[in-house]
């Protein structure tokens, strides 16, 4: 890197992520950036966000133009201090290189998805940091209808401080489409099993929604194999839901009805691009897919209530527990925050809704990190 010069690079968000397109800068050439700063919209083939300033810096420069398709790590803009002449950074992004992909990654790097068998069913999974077996994995499960995509902004990020495992649940994803059951406890046993096929011991349990409740359940059905519980936007602390979602999402059959479920999850609708819907939509047109979701929904919440709250068991066990909410969840109430377990930290973000980990993925990882970390 040239002497006080900081490159803003196309990021990586996820397993997959290869390019992006840039949608608007927020910023202008001469903004002093700080680290976390939104400073350009970023579209993938999963979802629009703003890419974060990850150092700090006066913005010199602004070389990716709006509605340019880059590849992960080009240069999008230049920052340096006010005495670096404009000649050496016009040298610089003339002689920056997109690294190839691959490139300065480990040769032997792990394949971005895995799958394995259990109870004769096919599941994809994720693994990625340090193996070793020395620290307790950090385990994702994603909510009703998502998939370990949920969460492309978390994983890595998490990484760095603990090994993490994301799994797709049965019935969604690329996992089979069967259900080794339709309550909390059969799903959360499901999860125990993953684990032992995985020759995993302990986890700390990351659970969105769904996820969430049955990261609870894993805890009190399976209090050994759980080190700590981070709930986000989970169910299974209250009564509330929004069934019109649930229902909505499992029937929608069309992207003119799906865009709309699909923008309920956001504080911001704009995060939900068309290549989201594209990709909800390949799913839903699985054979089976649209009876699961259906038979799953009515089975946890029926009649548009939480049949099973198993997060309001939590306290008893002395297990760590994290909380997170986006105050404007419209699917699970974030009032239900208020009924975490005594000694819980909690935290709820403004402008965020269901998908808080996507919305506030900077915050959250920090509280992951450090959950994780204690």
């Amino acid at each position: 890197m040239a002497a006080g010069i900081t490159p803003i690079v196309m990021p990586k968000w996820g397993l997959s992520m290869k390019e992006g397109t840039v949608m608007s800068w927020l910023v202008e050439e001469g903004t002093e950036i700080t680290v976390g700063m939104p400073i350009l919209e970023v579209e993938t083939d999963k979802i629009a966000n703003a890419v974060e300033a990850p150092d700090p810096g006066l913005l010199r420069r602004k070389v990716a133009q709006e509605g340019e398709l880059l590849p992960v790590k080009a240069l999008l803009g230049v920052m340096a201090p006010a005495e670096v002449a404009d000649a050496d950074i016009d040298a610089y992004v003339a002689a920056y290189v997109t690294p190839s992909a691959g490139e300065d990654e480990d040769a032997d790097a792990a394949p971005a998805y895995l799958f394995t068998e259990v109870d004769g069913l096919r599941v994809r999974y994720a693994r990625r940091g340090d193996a070793d077996g020395s620290a307790t994995p950090v385990l994702f499960i994603h909510g009703f209808g998502g998939d370990l995509d949920n969460w492309l902004f978390n994983i890595d990020a998490v990484a760095e401080a603990a090994p993490v495992i994301a799994l797709d649940l049965p019935g969604h994803g690329q996992s089979d489409v069967k259900l080794p059951g339709e309550s909390l406890a059969a799903l959360a046993g499901f999860v125990a099993r993953f684990l032992d096929a995985l020759g995993v011991e302990r986890v700390h349990a990351v659970g969105h929604s769904m996820g969430g409740a049955i990261a609870a359940q894993l805890a009190r059905s399976h209090p050994a194999r759980v080190a700590s519980v981070a709930l986000i936007a989970p169910a299974g602390l209250g009564e509330d839901i929004n069934h019109g979602y649930t229902e909505g999402f499992a029937t929608a059959a069309s992207r003119r009805e799906l865009k709309p479920v699909l923008e309920q999850l956001f504080a911001d609708a704009s995060l939900v691009s068309r290549q989201m819907v594209d990709d909800v939509l390949k799913y839903k047109r699985l054979d089976g897919v649209e009876p699961l979701l259906l038979s799953l929904s009515r089975a946890l919440f029926p009649d548009g209530r939480q049949a099973e709250r198993p997060g309001l068991e939590l306290g008893a066990g002395g297990t760590p527990v994290l909380v997170v909410w986006g105050e404007e969840d419209r699917i699970v109430p974030a009032a239900h925050a208020a009924h975490a377990p005594p000694g819980a930290t909690v935290e709820r973000f403004p402008g965020a809704g269901h998908m808080v980990q996507m919305e506030r993925a900077s915050d959250v990882n920090r509280l992951l990190r450090r959950h994780v970390g204690g």
